[in-house]
């Protein structure tokens, strides 16, 4: 990948474009070992759910992560309404000596985990006025997309299919809507299951891809790390190149003039 061909994200420049999480790996050797092999340089972690330093006698993630060519992604998962995700966010600062990155989702329910669209816009507002710089979770309505960017939003993460479910990039028109618009980073968050999806989403044209259980919850997910970064690399390089025009019948690959 050219030099050039960077993601930024509120200033900071990251030649990865995949994001991962840490969560559901069965520990942290193995979470350590898929960071590695996936590449990322932008990994998350739920601060209500992840001992980050909050209890001391414990193992932290952060002993898993190097903090110096990594940036950590404190998130609000676990949050049904925007006053819990902004006090998660105000826990991961006062936690991470400042840190002021922050990824928000307000989900809407236990059995759906669509984001709560009107309680997410309310919690972004009070960040972006703390002076936080938030990447938000939304569901993939370009409108609400666009509300998002336009109140300071540093990267809008829109869903490809419910968390967790591996259903893939479920609505690739309403990306493409987004991505037509957007000045900020459109990374798509959740839904993604193998590494095609992954290659789907980058194609597209978004900017990154971020996921957690496709990887962790493989059979080999250190190798399914490694499968996904190649898969973002791959998918960004097609999108750059250009896709050949579709078209409803044949076309000869070889020339047909001068045949016997």
């Amino acid at each position: 990948m050219k030099d050039e061909d960077l993601l930024s994200i509120s200033n900071k420049k990251y030649s990865s474009r995949l994001l991962i999480g840490t969560g559901k790996y069965k520990d942290f050797k193995e979470t350590r070992e898929a960071i590695e092999s996936s590449g990322s340089q932008i990994v998350t972690v739920a601060i209500r759910r992840v001992n980050v330093g909050q209890k001391k006698k414990e193992e932290s993630i952060l002993e898993v992560i190097d903090s110096k060519k990594i940036t950590i992604l404190p998130n609000t998962a676990g949050c049904y309404s925007a006053e819990d995700a902004i006090r998660t966010c105000q826990l991961a600062r006062e936690l991470l000596n400042g840190h002021d990155l922050v990824k928000l989702e307000v989900l809407g329910d236990k059995k759906t985990l669509y984001p709560n669209m009107p309680e997410t816009i309310k919690a972004a507002k009070k960040l972006i006025q703390d002076d936080f710089k938030v990447m938000v979770y939304c569901n993939d309505d370009p409108i609400q997309a666009k509300e998002l960017e336009d109140m300071g939003c540093v990267s809008i993460m829109p869903l490809g299919a419910p968390i967790g479910s591996g259903l893939g990039i479920h609505n690739p028109h309403n990306i493409k809507l987004i991505l037509e618009s957007a000045q900020v980073p459109v990374i798509v968050d959740a839904g993604v299951g193998t590494a095609s999806d992954a290659s789907i989403a980058m194609e597209l044209g978004c900017d990154g891809v971020l996921m957690n259980t496709a990887i962790a919850k493989a059979k080999k997910p250190v190798l399914m790390a490694g499968a996904m970064k190649k898969a973002v690399e791959s998918g960004r390089e097609a999108f750059l190149a250009g896709r050949m025009e579709k078209r409803p019948y044949a076309s000869a690959s070889s020339p047909l003039e001068g045949t016997i």
